[in-house]
């Protein structure tokens, strides 16, 4: 087998084979495919597609490229979730101790961020002492006792994915939704859980930006999973409006807290209530009618904080922020951007202000970066809200003072006042089964 002929079929629009898929992932991983050949394939796929089973078998041709987990040890259904990222989306935070709340298992393993803010381990790291390194050992005593534990992703977790990644990022190889697909759910099958919850975002701070693409991805997605025998659905969530109020990794685990004690904000609780209904219903934990009430139970009776207490506790955290969050790291330094005229909130590009949080040091330009844990954005005003002249919009946080000028700047470039009330932004679209 060649590789060569093997691009040459996918630019003219063939279908790969199972077998061809698997040799061109195997060599690839192993070195023994160069990266000018990748490239060329990457480029194909874009222009000629991938059909369904296509998809699915390059998806699973990179989950087995490394380790899989195996979560045999850890009794009941192991359910996942995953978001496809946005700006001050902390809901793993919430929602994965209402499902443990519920009786359910979440073994999750998550990343870091890179660019906007940071990811969610990024965020649990913010919580002294807190460990995302555990043993395997460690990990199942955490989950079969506390219902729930997120840990970083192993080194050998889907190396294919990790060199198909550079390779998009620097060949304009990135917005294909075969590749997209593949290399998220190449890594949730790969984490091992029976049932996956995937939280598609769609809107200006989203990488998909319009409804349609999010769901055309969603489709894909949940379609990978079922040919995997995983139970898997999708749900299209707004990503238009950064969710919440609070943008930064200490500020946004605050929120989380406030959240699971019944008293976060109506956008963000919507939103984790959905999500975790969900995944109770995967689980096989709650019927239809009764998965909602469940969870908003979870918050209301408090059993839910106490599920993410445990957690700190089992990953070496101190439990004790979760009933006085002043032991999060905070800022040194603080702006105020107020409004310069009345009306309405009629936008906020939520990708903008995901970047004015990353200028005060909450998320990362590169790799290399040190996050400013206590940096970020508290949100005062949002969209659809009136505001009056000299209103306070919004709260900047920051250790370096010399940050907030360019963060100023970007929020306001981000945000715009009308004299009309726009409408009150959609907060989900639909659920994909």
């Amino acid at each position: 087998m060649r590789m060569v002929d093997l691009i040459e079929k996918k630019k003219r629009g063939g279908t790969l084979t199972e077998e061809e898929i698997r040799w061109m992932i195997s060599e690839f991983t192993e070195g023994r495919i160069p990266d000018y050949q990748m490239s060329a394939m990457l480029m194909a796929i874009c222009f000629q597609g991938m059909t369904e089973t296509e998809t699915a078998q390059l998806t699973l041709a990179m989950r087995d490229s490394g380790d899989v987990m195996d979560l045999s040890g850890i009794p009941g259904v192991k359910v996942d979730k995953h978001s496809t990222g946005g700006v001050g989306d902390k809901t793993t935070l919430i929602v994965a101790p209402i499902v443990a709340a519920c009786g359910g298992k979440v073994a999750k393993m998550s990343g870091r961020g890179l660019g906007h803010t940071g990811g969610t381990i990024d965020k649990l790291e913010s919580i002294p002492g807190f460990r995302t390194s555990l043993t395997r050992e460690e990990f199942f005593r955490a989950v079969n006792e506390c219902g729930l534990a997120v840990i970083g992703q192993t080194g050998n977790l889907v190396p294919a994915d990790k060199k198909l990644y550079a390779l998009r990022d620097v060949t304009a190889t990135v917005d294909s939704i075969p590749l997209i697909a593949s290399s998220i759910m190449s890594k949730k099958l790969a984490a091992g859980s029976d049932a996956i919850l995937l939280d598609v975002k769609t809107g200006s701070g989203a990488f998909m930006k319009t409804e349609a693409e999010a769901r055309t991805l969603a489709e894909t997605m949940v379609r990978i999973g079922d040919h995997a025998g995983r139970r898997t659905e999708a749900v299209i969530t707004n990503m238009d409006v950064p969710l919440g109020r609070a943008v930064g990794n200490a500020l946004e685990v605050r929120e989380a807290i406030a959240t699971l004690k019944g008293e976060g904000p109506k956008d963000l609780t919507k939103v984790c209530v959905t999500l975790a209904s969900r995944m109770l219903v995967l689980s096989g934990l709650a019927e239809e009618g009764q998965a909602e009430s469940m969870a908003e139970r979870a918050l209301k009776n408090g059993t839910a904080a106490e599920r993410f207490a445990a957690m700190i506790r089992a990953q070496g955290g101190d439990p004790g922020v979760v009933s006085d969050v002043t032991k999060l790291p905070a800022a040194r330094c603080t702006g105020t951007i107020t409004a310069a005229e009345s009306g309405w909130i009629s936008h906020m590009d939520a990708e903008g202000i995901g970047t004015a949080s990353m200028l005060l040091g909450a998320g990362r330009a590169t790799k290399e970066d040190v996050l400013d844990y206590g940096a970020g954005i508290l949100l005062v005003k949002k969209t659809g809200e009136k505001v009056m002249a000299g209103d306070t919009l919004a709260i900047l946080y920051t250790s370096d003072k010399e940050r907030l000028p360019a963060a100023e700047e970007k929020f306001r470039e981000s945000i715009r006042i009308s004299d009309k009330e726009p409408d009150r932004p959609v907060l989900i679209y639909g659920i994909v089964r």
